[in-house]
């Protein structure tokens, strides 16, 4: 394949998106805490307010829809992923709290939009057939990156004396250049199916919103409060921690592909219906487990089962009407993030009484997940009865 063929294939530009995303994401996450104690010297309630000012863009990911208006959904996604890497870039310059308050929502208005566009165009450009495993293939690079990320942030601080500002303007500046490099590089597609541009709820997708919703409830118990756990029953160091996410971001390299495969061989519905099943155990057992080992087991059989999630993009992408699918996936995205608002803080004062009690609530939210998918009807299914 030349170069000129390259900048022609829809799948090699989803692959850089889906490669450039992480390179900022990541520096930004994983230095983080570090930069607000130590640059900004940020307390609790001040990176509080930081991480709920994060997931606002989330939250309000269904807004894409009036983006939608002025720009094609291709250069909306050069220009997320070009604000998610200027917001990363200036976050070294910006160590006062308002500072910081306003380079992270930069950061992550770029960063849920990237995400909300690459998921439409992936579902948009994918023939169904193949889409769980292009998807898983995604999925893989994505860690393949984050890991090689987390890896150069190591050797650059620890042996070439970079600090927290070089690493964000390197990262930073990297995702940059890639975003421009897409956007003067690829051809500019012509949009198969002209996408809806206003604000819609279906009653035909009501099943697949609800599905998202207990998704992401139940993603967020394993986010804030598995981890928590390894910490404060435990005693996990930062050492072991992200030793911890290290090999789950390489055994997640190796399993998204194959979860692809599974999907199109046993279909959404029997896919999903294992991955729930698996977190109920799963949940019930984080809420008995007494021993690290045992944690740490469920931790990354939870992050394997995780993988088979993309199962329901594609059962949305087989019911969809294809011109609903950008502002769906933008409202798929936000009711996904209604969780991260209000889970945390209610879960957590449930946690004061009974840490076992906040993984049985988990258990049950994917009991009825389970219990849902038996109402999964796709058109292929419906033809079956015509």
């Amino acid at each position: 394949m030349n170069i000129k063929s390259f900048f022609l294939s829809r799948e090699n530009l989803l692959y850089l998106l889906a490669s450039a995303t992480p390179i900022a994401f990541t520096a930004w996450m994983s230095l983080l805490n570090n930069f607000v104690i130590e640059v900004a010297h940020f307390d609790g309630e001040k990176i509080g307010l930081l991480q709920s000012l994060r997931e606002v863009p989330g939250l309000l990911a269904f807004t894409i829809v009036f983006v939608l208006l002025f720009f094609k959904q291709q250069n909306a996604a050069y220009l997320s992923l070009f604000l998610l890497g200027f917001g990363t870039f200036i976050t070294g310059f910006f160590t006062s709290t308002i500072g910081l308050y306003i380079t992270t929502l930069i950061m992550s208005i770029g960063f849920h939009y990237m995400e909300t566009l690459h998921n439409s165009l992936s579902l948009q450009w994918i023939d169904k057939q193949k889409a769980p495993s292009f998807l898983g293939k995604l999925s893989a690079l994505r860690s393949i990156i984050g890991l090689g990320t987390l890896g150069s942030i190591y050797v650059l601080m620890q042996f070439l004396d970079f600090g927290y500002q070089s690493i964000y303007m390197l990262s930073g500046g990297l995702t940059i250049i890639l975003a421009i490099v897409a956007w003067f590089g690829f051809e500019h597609f012509k949009d198969d199916v002209v996408q809806e541009t206003k604000l819609f709820l279906r009653k035909e997708y009501w099943l697949f919103y609800v599905l998202t919703f207990l998704a992401g409830a139940r993603r967020q118990i394993v986010v804030v409060f598995a981890g928590f756990l390894l910490v404060e029953k435990f005693g996990f160091n930062v050492e072991n921690m992200v030793l911890l996410l290290i090999t789950n971001t390489i055994i997640n390299m190796f399993a998204a592909p194959y979860a692809g495969k599974l999907i199109e061989r046993f279909g959404e519905k029997l896919s999903l219906r294992l991955e729930y099943l698996c977190i109920v155990i799963i949940f019930i057992l984080y809420g008995l487990a007494q021993t690290k080992e045992m944690a740490v087991i469920l931790y990354v059989l939870d992050n394997i089962f995780f993988t088979i999630a993309i199962a329901l993009k594609t059962y949305f992408q087989k019911i969809a009407d294809p011109k609903d699918i950008a502002v769906t996936s933008g409202v798929g995205f936000a009711i996904n993030h209604i969780a991260a608002v209000f889970l945390p803080v209610t879960l957590g004062i449930l946690w004061i009484y009974s840490n076992s009690a906040v993984f049985f609530v988990g258990a049950g939210i994917a009991c009825i997940s389970f219990l849902l998918t038996f109402l999964m009807v796709t058109k292929e299914d419906k033809n079956l009865y015509m």
